[in-house]
C-alpha cells in the first residue's frame, strides 16, 4: 500500500513538473523571440524567422522612440499610470481602513456597493463614461472650447482610479482585518490620532497587500487600450495605443524590426516593475499580520 502511494505520488509530482515547464515555456518562448527580433535588421526577417540575429541592431529602438513617437506616447503612459495609482492608494487605503476596522452608519451599505462593484467590467461601461464627457464638455464649452475632459490625461487618470477602487478597497479590507486590534490600541495609549495610527502603524504592516494593489493596477492601467483608445482619440495617446499604429505602420512598410522594438518598449517596465516587487509579493503571502 505504502509503495502504491509513492509510486502515486512521484507520478503526481512528475505530471506537476511537467505542467509548469509548459506553462514556462509558453510564457518564456514568445518574450524571447520579441526580444531577439527586436534587434534584426529588416532583410533577416525573409529568411527563418528563428535564426539568431547577425549583430545588435539597436537602431530599431531608435527609430522606434524618434520616428514612431514611441517615446512621448511612454511618457503619457508613465505619467498616466502614476497618476492614477496615486489617487487611487490616496482613497482607497483610508476608505478600507476605515471600512474594516470601524464601525458606522452605512458601512454595510457601502460594502455592498464596493462589492458589486467587482462585477462590472469597465470595457462595457467605457461608452457611458465617454458620452457623459462630452457631455461635460459641450457643457464648459465657454469656458474651453478645446475641451476639457476628453483627451486630458488627467482625466484618464481619475477614470482608471475610480474603476479600479472596488477591487483595492476589497483585498485591502480583507488584509486590514487580519491585523490584530491590539497594535492599534497601543498606538492609542502613546496618544496617536486615528490618522496618525493609520499612517505610522496599519500601512507599513499592510505594506505587502499595498505591493500587491499597486502590481496589479499597474498592469491594469498599463496594458489598457480600450479606455485609452476612447478618452484619448486626438495626439495624447498612451503606449498601447501608439503601438497599434506602430504595428499597423510598419506592417506596410514590411519592417519588422521596429515593430518588435515596440513591442520590447511596452513589456519592459511591467517586467521591471515586477522584478523589483515578486519578493514582497512572496512575503506578503507568508507573512501574517502578527510576527514570532
Amino acid at each position: 500500500m505504502e509503495k502504491e502511494m509513492n509510486m502515486t505520488h512521484k507520478w503526481y509530482r512528475s505530471f506537476m513538473y511537467i505542467m509548469i515547464i509548459m506553462i514556462v515555456l509558453s510564457i518564456a518562448v514568445p518574450v524571447i523571440w520579441v526580444l531577439v527580433a527586436s534587434v534584426k535588421e529588416k532583410g533577416e526577417f525573409y529568411g527563418n524567422p528563428w535564426s539568431l540575429p547577425e549583430g545588435l541592431y539597436f537602431q530599431n529602438f531608435i527609430d522606434a522612440f524618434q520616428d514612431a513617437n514611441m517615446g512621448q506616447y511612454m511618457l503619457n503612459s508613465v505619467s498616466v499610470t502614476v497618476i492614477a495609482l496615486i489617487i487611487l492608494l490616496v482613497v482607497a487605503v483610508p476608505a478600507a481602513y476605515a471600512l474594516s476596522r470601524f464601525d458606522f452608519k452605512g458601512r454595510k451599505l457601502l460594502n455592498i456597493f464596493f462589492m458589486g462593484g467587482l462585477f462590472i467590467n469597465v470595457n462595457y461601461i467605457v461608452v457611458p463614461i465617454f458620452l457623459m464627457l462630452v457631455n461635460g464638455d459641450r457643457t464648459l464649452l465657454h469656458i474651453f472650447p478645446d475641451g476639457f475632459f476628453i483627451d486630458n490625461i488627467f482625466v484618464l487618470a481619475i477614470v482608471y482610479a475610480s474603476t479600479t477602487i472596488p477591487f483595492t478597497i476589497y483585498l485591502l479590507t480583507g488584509y486590514f482585518q487580519t491585523i490584530p486590534a491590539i497594535y492599534e490600541e497601543a498606538a492609542i495609549i502613546d496618544g496617536c490620532s486615528h490618522l496618525k495610527t493609520m499612517m505610522s502603524v496599519m500601512i507599513p504592516m499592510a505594506r505587502p497587500a499595498i505591493n500587491t494593489v499597486i502590481l496589479f493596477n499597474f498592469l491594469s492601467y498599463w496594458n489598457d487600450y480600450i479606455i485609452s483608445l476612447t478618452l484619448m482619440p486626438g495626439e495624447k495617446k498612451t503606449l498601447q495605443v501608439g503601438l497599434l499604429n506602430l504595428m499597423t505602420a510598419q506592417k506596410a512598410a514590411a519592417n519588422y524590426g521596429r515593430l518588435y522594438a515596440g513591442m520590447v518598449i511596452v513589456m519592459v517596465p511591467a517586467l521591471i516593475l515586477y522584478a523589483i516587487v515578486q519578493k514582497k509579493l512572496i512575503e506578503g503571502m507568508s507573512i501574517g499580520g502578527t510576527k514570532e
